[in-house]
């Protein structure tokens, strides 16, 4: 008999589940808080749900995560896991704790099929979307083994961003439901503020996630123009550099920022030069007239053998970073976090398909790495 994993629904697609089974709203809403807000698999732990329901769910419902193969801890302490999703398929997430957040990077499918240049999941290829339940599944997992890790009932992960393998707006259907168990206040109660979705530029898409869902968004530029940004991200060609802006600035009439973060990986020698910075400015303080509110976060290249690209020196970055700001325009660099572990921005997945065989073979064996995580202060919330 094939049962519903409930992972797979948001709060609405839960109460409608239970309505089949002859229950009421109020019964979904205590069930969804067992399964988001206190980690609950069996049902039988759900005390305050009627037993009659249990058993009914027993029968025809199920709480499935995913799989962990393996498990890596960088000296930063920045965590990553790798996932089974089946079909010799697995996805990376990759916690960072800092002093003042801690950020879940969660991925939407498995490899991805945009191909930027710099980036390692891209050249894996593309394997499949995922569902709902196996994006939510990573975030289920990695709060509730944290909290119990470090002896916490606090929430600890206070921002999640879309940013592991995989473009989220090309896996729209299963994205949706489940940014809305990540705000549900019943389910993580994050605010729109601290969930991103970033994407390379799927403008039709940024348009509906405005209507459906809107969070912050962050969008892969890369490249001052069409010319170079073609070559970087090929997703481009469909969808230019002001088309992508036009979309931008729509979006912001949803967000819950008043500004656009800009991604902009510094590969050596091919965008990091002061007249590409000084294109950026031109396109976001003057397009349509009126510019683009944003923000810029200067990445640092993470390098991998089959890219043939290099990271910008430092200076260059620095340079390119004091360009953008003093023409006003709020630039940070990204510090590099778990690039021990390859879990840094761009290497996710390179060589995923050889470890997950690996991987495989350990979970077979039931030993799974695990490594001391430091403690760090539970966030405090939204």
């Amino acid at each position: 008999m094939t049962t519903a994993n409930l992972l797979d629904f948001d709060l609405d697609g839960l109460a409608a589940f239970c309505e089949r089974l002859g229950e009421k709203r109020f019964r979904a809403t205590q069930l969804f808080r067992w399964i988001h807000q206190r980690g609950a698999a069996d049902f039988d732990q759900m005390s305050d749900l009627a037993k009659s329901l249990r058993e009914k769910l027993k029968g025809c419902a199920r709480v499935q995560a995913l799989a962990v193969l393996t498990e890596h801890v960088s000296a930063d302490g920045t965590i990553k896991w790798l996932f089974d999703v089946g079909g010799g398929n697995a996805v990376e997430t990759v916690f960072i704790p800092e002093d003042d957040r801690g950020t879940l990077c969660v991925s939407s499918q498995a490899g991805c099929a945009v191909g930027c240049r710099f980036c390692s999941t891209g050249h894996q290829g593309f394997a499949r979307n995922l569902k709902t339940s196996e994006i939510i599944a990573q975030l289920w997992y990695a709060e509730h083994f944290l909290r119990q890790r470090l002896g916490t009932t606090d929430r600890v992960i206070s921002n999640v961003v879309m940013m592991g393998m995989g473009e989220p707006l090309q896996n729209y259907g299963a994205l949706v439901p489940a940014l809305r168990t990540m705000l549900d206040d019943h389910g993580y109660g994050l605010s729109r503020r601290r969930v991103t979705v970033s994407t390379s530029g799927v403008v039709p898409m940024m348009d509906r996630l405005a209507q459906d869902c809107p969070v912050a968004m962050a969008v892969s530029l890369h490249a001052p123009t069409d010319e170079l940004r073609d070559h970087l991200v090929p997703l481009n060609r469909k969808y230019p550099i002001a088309e992508l802006l036009d979309a931008c600035v729509r979006y912001l009439d949803h967000a819950p920022r008043d500004f656009i973060t800009f991604e902009y990986c510094m590969l050596d020698g091919v965008n990091d030069q002061p007249e590409h910075a000084r294109q950026l400015v031109e396109w976001v303080r003057h397009h349509r007239g009126t510019g683009v509110p944003c923000k810029f976060n200067l990445i640092p290249f993470n390098p991998f053998p089959a890219s043939g690209l290099h990271r910008s020196p430092n200076a260059v970055v620095q340079n390119f970073a004091a360009i953008l700001n003093g023409a006003g325009i709020i630039t940070t660099v990204r510090k590099t976090r778990g690039d021990d572990i390859d879990a840094a921005c761009g290497q996710l997945a390179g060589d995923v398909r050889d470890r997950t065989n690996a991987a495989e073979r350990m979970a077979q064996k039931r030993v799974i790495e695990l490594k001391p995580v430091p403690r760090t202060p539970a966030s405090a919330g939204a």
